[in-house]
């Protein structure tokens, strides 16, 4: 998958948690992660497509699910905190800031 080239990761990490941009993609076949894409503005994103279409806020539903399991947080712990009806989304993951980023990284490189 596309690299943005930078080495910088499509997240953030804070005292609170881990801040993510992700690029989804409803209305796939299943649900998976499909990459790392470079934005128009040389940002990473993790790209993760999901099964659910975008209606009625069933595809946020779909990626907070799947994160919560992929990471290993509760869903609860899980917001969307900018993007909210966009396929470009910032999801906050509250919780264990270095553990969420150690397993992170165990899936960003295995998208490689």
């Amino acid at each position: 998958m596309p690299r943005d080239g930078s080495g910088r990761e499509p997240y953030s990490v804070d005292d609170d948690g881990v801040s993510l941009t992700v690029r989804v993609v409803p209305k796939a076949s299943r649900t998976a992660f499909a990459g790392i894409v470079a934005l128009p503005d040389g940002r990473p994103a993790l790209s993760v497509r999901v099964a659910a279409p975008p209606v009625d806020g069933a595809a946020n539903l779909a990626l907070r699910a799947f994160l919560s399991k992929q990471l290993a947080v509760n869903k609860s712990d899980l917001t969307v905190a900018h993007g909210e009806p966009s396929r470009l989304k910032v999801i906050r993951i509250h919780g264990d800031g270095q553990r969420i980023a150690r397993r992170l990284q165990e899936i960003v490189a295995g998208l490689d």
